[in-house]
């Protein structure tokens, strides 16, 4: 007889980059759900190091929940996590990358709020080997649903969250082949668009990263990945606020980061490809409005890698390291952070790049937008009667009062 479906699969890739399984393994044993609950398929991908073994034994001692299987195609760890994927039964499934763990009521309250909630995907409230939340500001608080265009979902776009084994299914998910481990943002992206209720788990810690999970081998294979969600993007969403939000966090984190202090530690060579790879990007999927939208110290650096200005991208770099912030300049009443490249008459690069938004005038005081609301005639009359209380408190004339 074949026994009921588990509640919930948990599938973990081993591969040869990742690290060791132990601590992901023995947080899945401590489960609270209960094992009728759930499974966990075990995927070996070529782990070296011992991890393989690891698995294999304490597998071993709890046969009723694990499954490990062996992927014999291809070292891609997309293959392999698609693999795992396919062979999950569970209603709900979460990929667990190797490394992290698990709180021990991790899968059961994420079942439940799944359940009540009727939510194709969950965040877990994440935290990093320091304790602190990843992303922080979607983990403010549990919601029932958020959207790219209400919350900080953009920056959440690993796998690692509950999803419906039926949303998959239907809309035929598959991880994008090629790319490094780690990169999986656009199946998560595409699982995020086509679910009808995402929801946010954020009262406990529930998801810890290991120490170098969110990393991915090189500055080259990070802008492969990045490329690809683009990609993701323009086929599932159409131009709007959806794609803007996603695209912000790319533009205004991910390559300009590529673009600073490990900038210089890379060949000469490896630079130049950087710059290439970013200006395509730019110029396929960054419109100007949200360009016009970025923080100067972005927009500048982007504008140097796009023109290929090393020389000036490397100088730029090299200031920020040495100066909290550039000068403010004010010209024709605009204001403009003078960068090195500002109105250098070789790189030519427009004003509007470096222009600062227009300071605000300090608030007025509560008082005096209350004062604002007492006619002239009342105003003048109490600032005689204090001007008289004045005098008095001096032992001055007028001392009487009325």
């Amino acid at each position: 007889m074949t026994p009921p479906a588990p509640d919930v699969s948990v599938v973990l890739v081993l591969h040869d980059t990742a690290p060791r399984p132990a601590a992901s393994l023995t947080s899945l044993v401590a489960q609270t759900i209960g094992r009728h609950r759930m499974e966990v398929v075990v995927v070996d991908a070529g782990a070296v190091g011992g991890g393989g073994a690891e698995a294999a034994r304490i597998a071993a001692g709890h046969p009723e929940l694990f499954r490990t299987v062996r992927h014999t195609g291809p070292g891609d760890p997309a293959a392999a996590a698609d693999l795992g994927t396919g062979l999950a039964r569970g209603r709900y499934l979460l990929p667990l990358g190797a490394g992290d763990r698990l709180g021990p009521e991790a899968l059961e309250r994420l079942v439940a709020a799944a359940d009540r909630w009727h939510s194709d995907v969950v965040v877990p409230r994440q935290t990093d080997q320091h304790g602190r939340p990843v992303p922080a500001r979607l983990f403010d608080r549990s919601r029932e649903s958020v959207t790219f265009t209400d919350s900080a979902l953009a920056w959440s776009l690993a796998d690692t969250k509950l999803l419906r084994r039926e949303l998959i299914e239907r809309h035929g998910l598959r991880r994008r082949a090629g790319l490094p481990p780690g990169a999986e943002q656009p199946f998560a992206l595409a699982a995020l668009l086509h679910a009808r209720t995402v929801s946010v788990l954020a009262d406990q810690d529930l998801y810890h990263l290991a120490p170098d999970a969110d990393l991915l081998p090189g500055p080259m294979d990070r802008l492969r990945a990045v490329r690809a969600l683009q990609e993701q993007l323009d086929a599932l969403a159409p131009p709007g606020p959806v794609r803007d939000a996603v695209r912000a966090r790319h533009f205004s984190d991910d390559l300009p980061g590529l673009l600073r202090a490990g900038y210089l530690a890379e060949p000469t060579a490896t630079q130049r490809r950087i710059a290439e790879e970013i200006g395509r990007l730019l110029d396929r999927h960054c419109p100007s409005p949200l360009f016009a939208r970025l923080a100067v110290s972005d927009r500048v650096r982007l504008a140097l890698a796009r023109r290929g200005e090393l020389a000036a991208l490397r100088t730029l770099v090299r200031y920020e390291a040495a100066h909290p912030a550039p000068p403010v300049v004010r010209r024709g009443g605009r204001l403009y952070a003078a960068y090195p490249a500002f109105r250098d008459r070789r790189l030519g690069l427009p004003d509007a790049l470096f222009e600062l938004p227009a300071r605000r005038p300090a608030p007025t005081p509560t008082w005096r937008r209350a004062a604002r609301l007492v006619p002239p005639q009342v105003r003048r009359g109490l600032r005689g009667r204090a001007a008289r209380l004045r005098r008095a408190a001096n032992g001055g004339p007028g001392t009487g009062t009325r």
